[in-house]
């Protein structure tokens, strides 16, 4: 992935994806919102995992990285819903 945008979704993120909303157990893409400034671990990006928990506005996320599991906090604007048939 580049670090820039595309030229449609350029500019800050919607408040609609800062205060988006997950359920517990409901999986997730963690994709990185570039236009946000924080401190993102990039070997995340592109992954995949399910919400455990939520503190404060982040989400715990749950991650499969080889054969261990790892919790991440991260902010809803860098988490989307993945639909399951």
């Amino acid at each position: 992935m580049g670090k820039r945008k595309r030229i449609q979704s350029r500019g800050r993120p919607g408040l609609h994806k800062l205060f988006r909303e997950f359920s517990l157990g409901e999986s997730v893409a963690v994709i990185k919102e570039p236009s946000v400034d924080s401190k993102f671990p990039i070997r995340l990006q592109g992954s995949t995992g399910i919400v455990t928990e939520k503190r404060g506005s982040s989400y715990s996320v749950e991650i499969y990285t080889q054969d261990k599991k790892k919790k991440f906090l991260i902010a809803p604007v860098h988490l989307r819903r993945i639909l399951s048939k």
